[in-house]
């Protein structure tokens, strides 16, 4: 929803200038599939209110459901995208300049307006046809210039080919634009929410752009201009009469806080969350805060109230343990994880907070095994790299070096490094695996071969 385009255009076209004779420029600019490289951060607090605010959202779609479908990205930009597999990725930035769960349920309803529309496949589709259009142009211009032994003549034939094809994409995105809008105000109907926070988002936009002298043009934008979505809105608004309220408003303000927190400096948290307020989420973002500056008799002072108050939050727990863990207090550490487990059993990061710390705590045998279990239990909804290096660290502590070898495979592979998660499947076979580990080895080693042939094939080089 961020319109952010016209500074990437007015780049795209200094450099179009500077490098007339480079083809690959179209290409690059209408590369519309998200970058996979984007940072992301993961917390399951955030992440479980995220797929809380967004299941009734995909259901009012008619969009298929699945957990671990929302993404967090580290970055403050105000902005929201989808990508294949009906993914949604949500900035830090978004989550912390939203006021309300209404305001981010109506980004997220415009953004599932882009998935019931079918826009993400309509945009590759639309992108190669204007590259291929575009690249058949500037060829054709460029062969015309050398013929007459003009220059000039090539690269105004590029220029305009670009300049053509950048109107043709970005027009068509204009309607998709209104189109998801449009699904947005319908899915809030659907889910009794009031458009009123889409409104309320669309305004921080405009204001966004007021104060980084975005101007609003006409031509290069890859959004309607904002003063038409603002009226949209504002008209779907009027005529709702659904509550601007989330039913989490409570979570959000916890939330909110705890971002603005981790991604803040302390002293912009006190700022924001001033010492006489008392509230709940500002005495977790000062907690959090005061742990950043390792001031840990006052936040374990803060965190030690708020558990007093809320005692079966278990994200007050994680905090607490987190705490304990990073100032080598390892024993209550263990201590507060497991309390924060007890409390969400199915949590997968937990558990694999709570390997990490007791790995740490000089384990024994039957700790070790513990260890192992409560790993295995986590990598089954939640296969992290983090989690298979641990395991191979506990395995190694057994003396059992066929799985912890395997364990290492596996992480090797998730990181991308092929050529040692072979030679650690090797090294496994070597030390008499069980039936069951040997079939594992097998599928991993097939895994392994077809990841090598993927990235030696010509097409994929191409």
């Amino acid at each position: 929803m961020v319109e952010k385009a016209y500074q990437r255009i007015n780049s795209f076209l200094t450099t179009a200038k500077k490098l007339a004779g480079t083809f690959v420029l179209l290409s690059v600019f209408f590369n519309f599939e998200p970058a996979y490289g984007v940072s992301l951060i993961s917390d399951e607090e955030t992440e479980i209110f995220l797929q809380q605010t967004l299941q009734p959202i995909f259901e009012a779609a008619g969009v298929t459901f699945r957990s671990g479908q929302i993404y967090i990205v580290n970055d403050p930009e105000l902005n929201a995208f989808v990508a294949d597999g009906n993914r949604m990725f949500v900035n830090i930035g978004t989550m912390i300049a939203v006021d309300s769960q209404n305001e981010l349920t109506g980004v997220l309803a415009h953004e599932t307006g882009h998935i019931q529309g079918g826009h993400i496949l309509r945009h590759k589709i639309k992108a190669r046809e204007v590259q291929s259009v575009s690249l058949a142009s500037m060829l054709v211009g460029s062969l015309a210039g050398i013929a007459a032994g003009r220059a000039d003549l090539s690269i105004a034939a590029i220029l305009g080919s670009q300049s053509s094809a950048l109107h043709s994409m970005l027009t068509y995105q204009i309607s998709e634009e209104r189109s998801a809008d449009e699904a947005a105000v319908s899915i809030l109907k659907k889910i009794n929410q009031s458009p009123a926070g889409m409104l309320s988002f669309l305004k921080k936009i405009k204001q966004r752009n007021k104060i980084q002298g975005i101007a609003e043009r006409e031509y290069y934008r890859t959004h309607p201009l904002t003063d038409e979505r603002i009226s949209f809105a504002q008209k779907a608004t009027q005529e709702s009469t659904a509550p601007a309220q989330g039913k989490q408003e409570k979570e959000f303000r916890r939330i909110k806080a705890k971002l603005f927190a981790y991604t803040s400096e302390p002293r912009q948290t006190f700022i924001k969350y001033p010492p006489n307020d008392t509230s709940v989420p500002a005495r977790y973002a000062r907690a959090i805060a005061r742990f950043k500056q390792f001031n840990m008799k006052e936040a374990l002072a803060e965190i030690n109230t708020l558990i007093a108050e809320e005692p079966k939050n278990p994200y007050f727990y994680e905090l607490k343990g987190q705490m304990m863990m990073e100032t080598g207090k390892i024993a209550p550490a263990v201590s507060a994880y497991r309390q924060a487990l007890t409390l969400l059993p199915s949590s997968s990061l937990l558990k694999l907070s709570l390997a990490q710390a007791m790995l740490e705590n000089n384990p024994q045998t039957a700790e070790l095994e513990e260890i192992v279990l409560i790993l295995k239990q986590s990598l089954v909804y939640n296969p992290n790299s983090h989690a298979w290096l641990l395991l191979a660290r506990a395995y190694g502590m057994l003396r059992d070096p066929a799985h912890a070898n395997y364990a290492a495979a596996e992480f090797s592979l998730l990181i991308g490094d092929e050529k040692t998660a072979e030679k650690q499947v090797k090294a496994a076979l070597k030390h008499n695996p069980s039936a069951v580990l040997r079939l594992k080895l097998d599928d991993l080693r097939l895994r392994i071969k077809q990841l090598q042939k993927e990235e030696t094939s010509p097409e994929r080089n191409h």
